[in-house]
């Protein structure tokens, strides 16, 4: 795949000439201003959602197999969050809590099955503080993925672990289906599971917290879900149950974001519902579809959560092909882009990957066709993919096809906080220099104190005289994402590309992103030359 900022050098040679004022080099820009100060489009236009859920119930994507040593589990990580980097990627859903435990060093649930092949098994390391630590190193985010209520299968309840809460609160659980959920109903239920989810936002440095569609169980004929005795005890006011199950779970989401804004308010929080609110057979408000509402399955009231802000993203999992009956991808789109519209709730795409070679996703475009028709939407900020395995299985072609057609440059995160974009934590790159030789470009630089990350720009004389005007919305345009060619964690890049077809005087900049991923401003260039 060939970058689109590598072709824009071979169209430069006019500027080839053209030399630096000494001032560039030393950097005369407005120390307190990002390149988002002037709110322009470009710094739009290079913010964009690209993750994939790395899932762990079932061994789906990571770890391989339960029973694996420490040194084995983060070297399948380490290869995971390369393949992440290479393909594009800028943000990793790891799943920690799958079953009710946790895939993280916890005092409050045991450690889940799927690391040792036993509940409670110790891994011998702490895998989230690895992922994260790993992922930030490569200019990754991870969101912690979190499943509220599932406990597991019949199977899973009869081998928990004897500090599983369950086993200390039976009372806590319904049995439905063959599997078991904690009652969303019990009011105990709802202050464990924030109480958990908080242990690991003040625990560790990550980027977000996400649920996915696993509220109430999704309906199977023939099954109740008995929750009779929380109804009785806690469904005073209510003339409805259906209606006191939604509130139920719009507490819990409440709940959670309110207490992380409390407490680390640059961790996003966002959910993955499933990709119907309601079929306008039911509410003529609904989409124009005919499938399982997740309104009435599994009471979770997605509209409601985003016109009250009780979340910072939704990641409707639209996976239907454009055309399909039931379920149009160009019926929900429009639909969900709507619904977010003018609520500062962003809006991300969940992609089947896991589809591809199915009826209906064999040809190469699969996967971009989608992006083909959601780019139109303004709203749609981006893209999650599952599961992580299939973009470097079967999906593999798909995704590159999508990747060519979509994702030539880089992007950032989006930011956590947009009424912050502008007015960054973090100062400028000092001590950068560029070092260039037959092999490629280097480039290092000096830590910047508070960087979440870093966003390496090259930019041709014109664009460098653009950065040193001292004008935001000149920099801002330059700094545009067409000439990002890097975001990592770490102060320094090798092997960048040699510019042999830049034009003289072609330099590179640096600058930080803090933890509400502003982007701070930028300081001297540097020319590889000398």
């Amino acid at each position: 795949m060939a970058p689109r900022w590598r072709n824009r050098w071979l169209a430069a040679g006019a500027a080839a000439g053209l030399m630096l004022s000494a001032y560039v080099l030393v950097g005369a820009t407005d120390p307190g201003a990002g390149p988002g100060a002037a709110r322009c489009q470009a710094a739009h236009d290079k913010r964009e959602m690209r993750g994939a859920w790395l899932t762990t119930v079932g061994n789906i994507d990571w770890p391989s197999e339960p029973g694996l040593s420490a040194d084995e589990q983060r070297a399948e990580m380490d290869e995971r969050l390369d393949e992440a980097d290479e393909l594009g990627l800028n943000t990793v859903f790891l799943h920690v809590r799958p079953t009710a435990d946790a895939v993280y060093e916890s005092e409050l649930e045991p450690w889940s099955r799927y690391l040792t092949g036993e509940q409670g098994g110790d891994p011998g390391y702490d895998p989230l503080e690895y992922a994260v630590e790993q992922a930030h190193e490569r200019g990754l985010e991870l969101h912690a993925w979190f499943n509220p209520y599932r406990v597991g299968l019949n199977s899973d309840i009869e081998e928990m672990a004897e500090d599983h809460p369950v086993e200390e609160n039976p009372d806590w659980l319904v049995e439905y289906g063959g599997e078991g959920f904690l009652d969303p109903g019990n009011p105990e239920v709802r202050e464990w599971v924030t109480g958990v989810i908080m242990d690991v936002v003040e625990r560790y440095d990550i980027d977000g917290v996400h649920f996915d569609d696993f509220f109430y169980p999704y309906p199977k004929d023939g099954e109740e879900f008995d929750d009779d005795a929380s109804w009785d005890e806690h469904g005073d006011g209510f003339d409805d149950r259906e209606d006191w199950r939604r509130d139920n779970v719009n507490r819990l989401v409440e709940g959670v974001h309110d207490r992380i804004q409390d407490t680390e308010p640059w961790v996003r929080f966002g959910i993955s519902p499933f990709g119907i609110w309601r079929n306008d057979g039911s509410d003529p408000t609904g989409s124009a579809t005919s499938g399982l509402e997740s309104y009435a399955a599994q009471h979770a009231d997605t509209r409601t959560w985003i016109r009250e802000g009780m979340v910072d993203y939704v990641v409707p999992q639209l996976y239907w092909e454009r055309g399909f009956g039931a379920a149009d991808y160009e019926e929900l789109v429009p639909w969900w882009a709507s619904e977010v519209e003018g609520t500062g709730v962003d809006l991300y795409i969940g992609q089947a990957a896991y589809r591809v070679g199915e009826s209906g996703w064999r040809e190469d475009d699969a996967l971009s066709t989608q992006l083909d028709y959601s780019e139109d939407f303004p709203e749609v900020g981006g893209d999650v993919y599952f599961s992580f395995t299939s973009l470097t299985g079967a999906a593999e072609e798909a995704y590159e096809h999508l990747a060519e057609e979509h994702y030539a440059d880089p992007a950032l995160p989006p930011v956590a906080d947009p009424s912050r974009e502008g007015q960054p934590l973090t100062g400028a790159v000092t001590g950068l220099t560029a070092t260039a030789d037959g092999d490629g470009t280097g480039l290092e630089w000096d830590e910047v104190d508070g960087a979440r990350s870093y966003a390496v720009y090259r930019l041709d004389p014109d664009e460098a005289s653009l950065v040193a005007s001292g004008d935001a919305e000149d920099r801002c345009e330059a700094l545009s994402a067409d000439n990002l060619v890097e975001v990592t964690g770490r102060t320094s890049l090798e092997e960048l590309p040699s510019g042999e077809d830049a034009p003289e005087g072609t330099v590179y900049a640096v600058t930080a992103l803090d933890d509400y991923r502003v982007e701070g401003p930028v300081g001297a260039l540097a020319d590889p030359r000398g």
